[in-house]
Formats: structure tokens, C-alpha cells, sequence
């Protein structure tokens, strides 16, 4: 009854505070219709109806209207009123449409659903290039729930704002208010002028239009992998369509009603519905279904996106009106579902903006975004808020005050910061009024294995101090290490100050003693390397002993380059294996020495111990990086379209051995891009020169990742020789590294019967390692991706072959994909 009563006084009150129509939309059975589509005819002024039926449209001049009312699989209604007094109420009920084939004319040698979608493919082009330029208001809506989820994960109890008792809540609910520009092919600016987030008054939205971008009129649209869009120009190699009936439009135009399904299961396609006007093959409609496994989005079970255009007379365009994108997901044992309304409306077409009225920024928020009042929303939402809404939004922001008072965080700060049983091996201590937290905790993944120290176990303390909402912190980490054969307790500790959230300017003092291998890239882990020794007697792992204070800053100087400084003093000296401890020996192998230069060399030290100052200056240049901009914070977007360069200077100076100081030079050049629908194409370049470095010790050599042990835990394989020893390419002189790696992602065993029943992608890569004193060395790879079941995809198997001067060797290479 209190809920009724709460949601008739919202109501009421919205209506009460803004001149409006308002009402409610619903079919001949009074069933409440959602994503009703209401605008006021001949222009783009409108808004679409919420999932309760509701609508508000917002008018504020007496006058003689004519209203329409459009939904799919309805007629469409035109109501002309006048209106003279404000809130003035609408009620309408909409008629089932009658779709029918009886004036379609069947050519028995051609399906005529064929025959209007190469129509359409053929006006494809010239009905992207319509719009040339457009300014529009926007409004969206998102909205993200829990229908079930599990009271603890990996023993771990989850607490989650928004859930009732049963376990179901919505966990976020947001909106945004803002101006668009937009230019031909790609250009899409954003002025965010209404932000809100429930329970978060100081919060912002991230719905934007730039994600709900979908124009089916491209022939692929990004939707999680590039997705063939239904009227691309290989659309028919793709999809089979079928002419499900005929209507007529309000304005007297034949819409032609076309299923679309997939030839194959798993190709990255759409299944559903496409509405395309006959004579003019321009969209009216389309309501589409996408699975997780062919957006590639393995949480995801389905994604539906609903679009529908209306027809401005005056530039003889069909623009989008309204998009709703609705979704359901099952992971882990969480299950929900969501949806992310779009409405656009008051477009202005073809205006005269010019490249130079865009720039990297693609999303801005006024000042007082966030801080719009109940009585701004409630006269410039465009869609109601449902029931549920409503409730999300009283209930959050009512305690948010609550939640935010030092009496409320002080009861839950006592309560999570007992000792319990569980926590010897980490505890937490928070002070949630002043943002302080620290702690300790002994990591399971501490307990190695090396053939230097033994067995060794790890220790970590933590203080976090946040500012301004994470927008500035201290943390201060330190960090305990044993091992158990050599007996040896090494220490190493950090202080990180984070001065901004637009910059992002860091500054890291840190030291102490503690091991390091060679290839400071970690080309081994510690926990592959522990299988590795203890059960096949392969110690790969190379390390020495490091102390050092080291001070290093990074920041953004202006946007796409950010400059990164590093100095160090360090003190070098060599370790000797200290124990032969193996589980098993079937061969009586014993290990190799810990000397990466020679394997048999057991005592003899790789280097000479010593003292060492060294710099380093290195700028990354992120080319066509745009961002979105925040009050005081930057979120850099990177771009496909670009690569990312890499410059380095490395000085080693003042050492105690004099041959030991050198100077280093070296630059990289990386990029990852999908290839239209024919999957990603990704690679790394690398090339440097050493200058005065005829005898430096050999961790400062350049190293380059090799792999020994036939298993990776490497996303893509862009930074690795995967049948290369460890340290065989290791120089001091001038090198070049190259990396390219293909993923088709379905595109090509998705045609295969059989095969696409399996869901699994076909990647191939070349690399390249050159340097005076080592021959070209090239690494050639075919391999099998997302192997596994359902939505646990976890396995990569390649096939790798080698050549140096000829066929060098060849391996299989297992990729897993959950360290």
C-alpha cells in the first residue's frame, strides 16, 4: 500500500512540476506496452514509453499538436489535440498491425525476401552518406540487476549493494542528459549536461552515446567481436532471410517485414527481425538477438537491440529514434539482466561542422552534471521511470546519507574488523569515515620454489590513505620473503603517491633487498617454474641478488604521451643453487647451475658483484588517443586505428666495475585492430642499439622472452619465442624483435562443418629475432583458441615450428588462460 501510494505522488508530482502530456500506451488486451515510440509529427521532438507503459512529453507552448504513436507489430496512431492547459493527459491503446503476404508478388524463382535485401545492400552505401552531419539531444538510461547470486564465492562471503534477502536488486541504475555533434564516417562528440546515479549523489554516469553506436548501415557493427550487420555487402554468405509479411505505414509507405537468421550457428551474426521500406531500402525497424557466444562475450547469454527511425520529410532521412539494448547474463554463479535505453530527438541534419570542430576529447560533463535536482529530471526525462526505478532511487539515496555518516561506518568498521580464525593468514583494519585502510596478509601463491633459495614463503603489510574519491592516495606496501635452504629473510618496501586522476602523476619510492631474474620481463613465473623443478628437474629460472633504493615518477605531459623516469642505485651480487631437491628423478638428472651463461658452469659467477647507478627516461606516444572528460578526472581511450610507440633511453653510470656502465637506446612500435568480421591482427616491433657496452653484466643485456617448458599463461603470444631458450638471444649490441600474431575469431572455422559446432578460433603468428652475433631466428605458429565447454573457455594449443639457418625444431604449446 505505501509503495502504491509512493509512486502515485511521483507521479503526480512529475506532473505537477513541468508543463507535459503525459499518459500511458497499452495494447487491446490493457496490457502496458513499453518502448512505445511518441513524437510529435513532422519533427524529431519525442520520447518512448517505460516498461510500465508510462510516458511523459515534454511541451510547454499551448497549441494544436499532432502526436504519433509507433510500435512494432501495432498500428500506428496519429492524435491531434489541442492543448491548452497543462499536465493534459493521453491514454492510448494500439491495435495489433495485420501483416500479410497478400500483395506481395512471389517470383517462384527467387525468394523475394532475397530480392529486397540486395535492394537495400545496393542503397546501403548511399544511405550511410546521408547524414553527413547532425546535432541532437540525447537522453539514456541504464540499468543493471541481480537475479541471483551466490552468498559466497571461493568461500569468500559476497556482500553486494542493492540485493534483498532473496539475493535480487538492482545493482545500477543511471541516467544522462546530453548534446550531440556528429560528422561523417566517425566523428561523435558529447556534452554531458544531467548525470545521476542511484545512490551516488556525487557520482557519474558512464552510459554515453559512443557506446550504443550500432549503425546497421556499416557492414560490421562493433558489438563485443565486429558483427556482420544484415544488409552488409557479403550479407548472403551470412544470413538467410525469409519475407515474413507486409504494412503500411502511417504515411502510406510499404514496410516490408524480413527474418533474418544465421547460416551458421556460431558466426558472429544477428538473428531476428529487419523492417526495410519498400522503393526507398531504408530501415524502418530492427529487432535483433545476438548469443554471448557469437558477440564473443562468454558472461553473456543473450543480447537483444531494438531500433526504430523516424522520417524527416524536409531532408528525406530516416534517423534513428530510440534504441534499447536488453541483455541477460549467467557467470559464475550469477545470473541477471539489464537494459540501456537510447533516445535521440531535436536533430539538426547536415550542419555545417568541419573536422576542425573535433578533437581527441569525445565526452565532456558541464560543471554540476551530478548535481542536477529531483525537479530537473523530473521535467526533462524524456522516459518515466518504472515502478522498480523509482523505488531503486528513493531507497539508495535516502540511506546514501546514512551510509555516509561516521556512526553508520564506525557500526560496520567494528563489525569487519574483528579477528576471526580465518584471518592469520590476512587481516584488514579500515577506518571508512577517514578512508584508511591496513593490513597483512600471507599469500598461498608465496610458497615457491627455486633452486637458489628452496622452498620460500611471503609475507605482505599495506596502508591505503584515498583522497577525493580515489582520486588521489597514499599507499605505503611492504614485503617479506624467506627461503628456506639458504636461510635468508629479504625485505623490500614502496611508497606510491598519486598526485591527480587527470594526469595521473605517480611518484614511487621503493627498496630493499630481494631477487631478480635476469630478464627483468619475467619470462618464467615462479609458480611454473616450482612445477617445472620439482617435477621434471628443469630449474629455468635464473636470478641473482638485488639491493637497491630506487625513485620513479610517470605522468601524462599532454594527451596520448606520457613520460615515465626511473633512478636507481643498486648493489648486484651473484647466487648459487643451495639445494637438489626434486620429486622426481627417473633419469638422474641433476640441476643446472644458476649461471645463465653457461648451464654447466656450477660455482663460477656470471658477473662480478657490484655498485650501480642507473636512469632511465622512456615517453609513450599513444597516437589518436581520445578521452572522456570528468570533473577533475581523464579516461584515455585508446584507438585501433593508431599504434602506440615506445621511446627509451637507459644510462648505467658510476658503476664500481668500470666496464659495467653503458647507455642504451630502444624503441617500440605495437598495435592491435580487428580486421572488419575476419578477426583481430595484432604486432609488436622492437629494435634498440648499445652504446659502451662491450662488457656490461648480463642483466643489463637486452633479453628477449623465450619459453622452455611447452605451457604459456600469455594472452597472445606478440612478446614471446615460444621454442626459444630462455637467454639464447641475449645481446649487447644492436637487435631487432618482431611479432605478428592473427586471431580469425570463427571467421574461418565457423564455415567448417563440424568444426563450427566446437566454437574454437584459428590463430597463426610469425617472429622474427635478429642480432649481429645471432643468425635470424624466426618462430612460425598455428594454433587452436577458446578450447573448453559452455562458457569456461580456457585452453590455446599451438603448433610451433622454429628455423635458424635452416629447420631448427618444433613443439606443441599449451596456453591456459586462468593464472
Amino acid at each position: 500500500m505505501t509503495k502504491n501510494l509512493l509512486n502515485l505522488f511521483f507521479i503526480l508530482f512529475s506532473t505537477i512540476v513541468a508543463a507535459q502530456v503525459v499518459g500511458k500506451v497499452t495494447n487491446t488486451k490493457d496490457e502496458p506496452l513499453p518502448f512505445v515510440n511518441i513524437l510529435i509529427d513532422n519533427t524529431y521532438k519525442g520520447t518512448t514509453s517505460n516498461d510500465d507503459g508510462y510516458y511523459e512529453l515534454n511541451i510547454t507552448k499551448p497549441s494544436t499538436y499532432t502526436i504519433v504513436y509507433t510500435y512494432l507489430g501495432y498500428k500506428t496512431v496519429k492524435k491531434k489535440v489541442e492543448i491548452n492547459k497543462f499536465p493534459y493527459t493521453i491514454d492510448i491503446t494500439l491495435e495489433d498491425e495485420s501483416v500479410s503476404l497478400t500483395e506481395v508478388v512471389v517470383n517462384s524463382e527467387e525468394n523475394p525476401a532475397n530480392a529486397i535485401i540486395r535492394q537495400t545492400i545496393a542503397k546501403r552505401k548511399e544511405n550511410l552518406d546521408k547524414i553527413n552531419s547532425f546535432k541532437a539531444d540525447f537522453y539514456s538510461r541504464g540499468l543493471i540487476r541481480i537475479k541471483d547470486a551466490p552468498e559466497k564465492f571461493m568461500g569468500q562471503e559476497i556482500e553486494i549493494d542493492g540485493l534483498d534477502s532473496t539475493r535480487t536488486g538492482i545493482i545500477y541504475l543511471s541516467e544522462t542528459i546530453s548534446k550531440l555533434q556528429f560528422l561523417n564516417p566517425d566523428k561523435l562528440k558529447e556534452k554531458i549536461t544531467a548525470s545521476k546515479v542511484s545512490g551516488d549523489s556525487n557520482g557519474f554516469s558512464f552510459n554515453n552515446a559512443s557506446d550504443v553506436d550500432y549503425n546497421f548501415y556499416n557492414n560490421t557493427i562493433e558489438f563485443g567481436n565486429e558483427i556482420v550487420s544484415p544488409i552488409a555487402n557479403n550479407a548472403f554468405s551470412y544470413y538467410r532471410y525469409k519475407l515474413e509479411g507486409v504494412f503500411y505505414d502511417e504515411r502510406g509507405n510499404l514496410v516490408n517485414k524480413i527474418r533474418a537468421t544465421p547460416k551458421r550457428e556460431n558466426d558472429p551474426v544477428f538473428s531476428g527481425i529487419i523492417y526495410i521500406i519498400e522503393d526507398q531500402w531504408t530501415l524502418y525497424a530492427v529487432e535483433l538477438d545476438i548469443t554471448g557466444v557469437q558477440a564473443r562475450i562468454p558472461a553473456a547469454d543473450i543480447l537483444s537491440i531494438k531500433q526504430s527511425f523516424s522520417y524527416s520529410k524536409d531532408h528525406d532521412i530516416w534517423a534513428i529514434i530510440s534504441q534499447s539494448l536488453d541483455f541477460s547474463y549467467k557467470f559464475l554463479g550469477f545470473k541477471g539482466d539489464g537494459r540501456f535505453t537510447a533516445v535521440y530527438s531535436n536533430y539538426e541534419f547536415n550542419t555545417p561542422l568541419t573536422k576542425k570542430d573535433f578533437g581527441p576529447e569525445i565526452v565532456a560533463f558541464e560543471n554540476e552534471a551530478n548535481k542536477k535536482d529531483s525537479l530537473f529530471w523530473k521535467k526533462l526525462r524524456p522516459v518515466p521511470l518504472t515502478d522498480e526505478e523509482q523505488t531503486d532511487y528513493i531507497k539508495k539515496d535516502s540511506i546514501q546519507l546514512v551510509k555516509e555518516s561516521k556512526p553508520y561506518l564506525d557500526s560496520i568498521d567494528r563489525v569487519n574488523n574483528k579477528f576471526k580464525l580465518g584471518s592469520i593468514l590476512g587481516y584488514s583494519y579500515q577506518n571508512s569515515h577517514k578512508d584508511i585502510r591496513l593490513g597483512y596478509d600471507i599469500p598461498f601463491g608465496g610458497v615457491q620454489f627455486n633452486t637458489v633459495q628452496g622452498y620460500t614463503a611471503k609475507a605482505n603489510v599495506f596502508f591505503t590513505k584515498n583522497y577525493d574519491d580515489f582520486k588521489r592516495f597514499f599507499r605505503a606496501n611492504g614485503s617479506l620473503q624467506y627461503g628456506f635452504s639458504d636461510k635468508r629473510l629479504r625485505a623490500t618496501g614502496s611508497l606510491t603517491y598519486k598526485f591527480n586522476n587527470t594526469s595521473r602523476s605517480f611518484l614511487t619510492l621503493s627498496g630493499g633487498v630481494r631477487t631478480e631474474q635476469f630478464n627483468p620481463s619475467i619470462p618464467i613465473t615462479p609458480f611454473i617454474n616450482s612445477i617445472s623443478t620439482l617435477f621434471f628437474e628443469d630449474n629455468y629460472m635464473k636470478i641473482y641478488d638485488r639491493s637497491y633504493v630506487q625513485l620513479n615518477h610517470s605522468e601524462e605531459l599532454f594527451n596520448g604521451f606520457r613520460l615515465y623516469s626511473s633512478l636507481s642505485y643498486e648493489r648486484r651480487k651473484t647466487l648459487f643453487n643451495t639445494t637438489d631437491q626434486v620429486f622426481r628423478n627417473e633419469d638422474n638428472d641433476v640441476y643446472t647451475s644458476n649461471n645463465p651463461l653457461d648451464e654447466t658452469a656450477y660455482g663460477i659467477a656470471p658477473f662480478t658483484t657490484h655498485n650501480i647507478l642507473k636512469a632511465n627516461v622512456t615517453a609513450q606516444i599513444n597516437f589518436g588517443q581520445e578521452y572522456l572528460s570528468y570533473p577533475d578526472s581523464k579516461f584515455n581511450v585508446s584507438n585501433d586505428k593508431y599504434p602506440t610507440l615506445v621511446l627509451s633511453y637507459e644510462k648505467g653510470f658510476g658503476s664500481t666495475v668500470d666496464n659495467y656502465n653503458f647507455d642504451q637506446v630502444k624503441a617500440r612500435l605495437y598495435q592491435s585492430f580487428n580486421i572488419a568480421n575476419k578477426g583481430r591482427f595484432r604486432y609488436n616491433l622492437r629494435a634498440g642499439k648499445f652504446f659502451n657496452g662491450d662488457d656490461i653484466a648480463f642483466m643489463d643485456y637486452q633479453h628477449f622472452n623465450g619459453n622452455q617448458t611447452h605451457v604459456s599463461t600469455e594472452g597472445n603470444y606478440t612478446n614471446v619465442f615460444n621454442n626459444l631458450p630462455y637467454y639464447a638471444g641475449s645481446t649487447n649490441d644492436a637487435y631487432l624483435e618482431a611479432h605478428a600474431e592473427h586471431d580469425f575469431n570463427g571467421f574461418l572455422l565457423g564455415k567448417m562443418p563440424l568444426l563450427n559446432k566446437l566454437n574454437f578460433n584459428l590463430i597463426v603468428g610469425a617472429h622474427l629475432l635478429a642480432t649481429p652475433d645471432f643468425k635470424p631466428y624466426q618462430e612460425y605458429t598455428i594454433g587452436i583458441d577458446n578450447i573448453g565447454w559452455g562458457k569456461w573457455r580456457f585452453l590455446r594449443v599451438d603448433y610451433v615450428r622454429s628455423y635458424q639457418s635452416g629447420f631448427q625444431s618444433d613443439a606443441i604449446l599449451f596456453g591456459l588462460k586462468f593464472f
